[in-house]
C-alpha cells in the first residue's frame, strides 16, 4: 500500500487481525534497513494484534523525502500517516533509527504510544575524540576548497569529483553511498541529541540490547534506562547491533511478553 504524506511517497503494509484487542503494532526499522526487517517478528505477532510497518522515505519501496528531513520531519509523517489510518494508539517496536522517530513522536503527542520496545536504539549523541575533532576540521578545510573551486568556470565537474574523494575518504559508508538530498538528511539526523526528551517520554520503555552493539554502544542503553522514566534494560551477551534478528526467537518472546503478558497458546 502506498500514501502520499508531507509530499513524499509512503510504502507501508497494515495487517489487520480480526478481533484482536489492544493497540495495533507499529515497526520502525533502522536506517539503510526496510520493513522486511521485522519479518521473523511479524510471523509471532501475526493474529495477535493489527500490524503496521512501513519504509521510511529514502529507504526500501518509498520515495525519498521532497527536501533534506531532520527527525521531526519524519516523526511528524508518521503522525499523518496513522491519522490517515484512523490509528490512535499504538505499541512500538523500534530498531536504531527508527527508535530516533520513536523519541520524537513520544514526546510530541504523549498519549499516542502506550509501550515500547527500542533494540539498538540511537537517538544519543557520542561525544567525539579530540582526533574525530581533528578529522573532522581537516574535511571542512578540504571541503571548502572544493567548494570555492566548483565556481569557477572549468573548474566544476574536477571540484566534485574532489568532493566525492573526500565523502569517500571521511565519510561513512552509509553517507558515501547516499544521494545529495538523503546524504543531507543523514547529517541532519546523525547531529541530532535527543537525549533532553528523554525525560520526558511517557510510555513505558524495553530496551533490548545487543552486548557488543558498537553502532549504539551499551552505554546508551544505560543512559536511556536511567533518563526514561519508566524503562528497564535486557542485555543480549555476545550480540551486535542486530541482537534482534542474531536472537529472533528469544527477542519475539520478551516482545510478547511486555505487549500481551506472554506468548499465545
Amino acid at each position: 500500500m502506498e500514501a502520499m504524506v508531507r509530499g513524499c511517497r509512503i510504502a507501508y503494509r497494515f495487517e489487520k487481525a480480526q478481533g484482536a484487542q489492544g493497540p495495533v503494532i507499529l515497526l520502525l526499522h533502522g536506517w539503510g534497513c526496510d520493513g522486511r526487517v521485522f519479518a521473523p517478528l511479524m510471523k509471532t505477532l501475526s493474529g495477535r494484534a493489527s500490524i503496521l510497518t512501513l519504509d521510511f522515505p529514502g529507504h526500501g519501496e518509498s520515495a525519498d523525502p521532497p527536501e533534506p528531513w531532520d527527525v521531526a520531519c519524519y516523526a511528524d509523517m508518521l503522525s499523518q500517516l496513522l491519522q490517515r489510518l484512523d490509528i490512535h494508539e499504538v505499541d512500538v517496536v523500534a530498531h536504531s533509527f527508527g527508535a530516533r522517530v520513536a523519541i520524537r513522536l513520544a514526546t510530541a503527542e504523549p498519549g499516542l504510544i502506550r509501550r515500547q520496545v527500542f533494540t539498538g536504539g540511537a537517538g544519543i549523541r557520542s561525544p567525539l575524540s579530540e582526533a574525530q575533532k581533528k578529522r573532522q576540521r581537516r574535511y571542512r578545510r578540504l571541503r571548502a576548497v572544493m567548494d570555492v573551486l566548483a565556481r569557477i568556470p572549468l573548474l566544476g565537474r574536477w571540484a566534485e569529483k574532489g568532493r566525492a574523494s573526500l565523502r569517500r575518504r571521511y565519510g561513512s559508508a552509509d553517507y558515501a553511498k547516499l544521494n545529495d538530498c538523503m546524504r543531507a538528511t543523514f547529517v541532519k539526523v546523525v547531529n541530532e541529541d535527543l537525549s533532553p526528551l528523554l525525560k520526558d517520554i511517557r510510555a513505558s520503555t524495553l530496551l533490548i540490547w545487543g552486548e557488543n552493539d558498537t553502532a549504539t554502544p551499551l552505554w546508551m542503553a544505560k543512559q536511556m534506562e536511567r533518563d526514561i522514566p519508566d524503562a528497564g534494560l535486557v542485555v543480549f551477551e555476545g550480540r551486535t547491533h542486530f541482537a534482534f534478528l542474531e536472537e529472533p526467537d528469544r527477542f519475539a518472546r520478551i516482545v510478547e511478553q511486555f505487549f500481551f503478558g506472554g506468548p499465545s497458546v
